[in-house]
């Protein structure tokens, strides 16, 4: 796809949400039970208020498998972690749940999006490529 548009030329906030909004369209995203129930993080008080939440961490997990050449979960974890409020005391930084990215994974691994690394990790499949490109096009067109 040379000179084509592609998700580094996109709103990363505008992509992610067209690519979520693809994912709950086409039905195939295999979503866990537990999805009602869970926080995405132990520093978390509540769950998302979005009751399409995994959509969009999915979403925000493919766009990040896209732009680096192999994620593993740990680096998802701190990727999407935040501040801790740890009362009268500084702040730290806590991972995000291993568990909620690690599902993600699976779910766009089954879907043919990432696939294993030899190295360790997932990398981005040629049709998972092909597929976040040409929502990005998409993305790049309505603006």
């Amino acid at each position: 796809m040379a000179g084509g548009i592609t998700v580094k030329d996109v709103n990363a906030h505008e992509f992610i949400k067209a690519y979520a909004a693809h994912l709950k369209r086409s039905g195939k995203l295999e979503i866990p039970k537990w999805v009602d129930l869970a926080k995405t993080a132990t520093y978390k008080e509540l769950g998302p208020y979005n009751q399409d939440w995994f959509y969009v961490r999915a979403a925000s997990i493919a766009r990040h498998v896209y732009l680096h050449k192999s994620v593993g979960v740990g680096h998802l974890r701190r990727l999407h972690g935040g501040s801790k409020n740890r009362g009268s005391r500084p702040s730290h930084h806590a991972d995000g749940s291993g568990s909620v990215n690690r599902k993600a994974l699976q779910s766009l691994e089954k879907l043919g999006i990432v696939e294993q690394n030899a190295t360790g990790g997932r990398k981005l499949t040629v049709d998972g490529q092909r597929d976040l490109d040409r929502i990005s096009s998409q993305v790049a067109k309505r603006v």
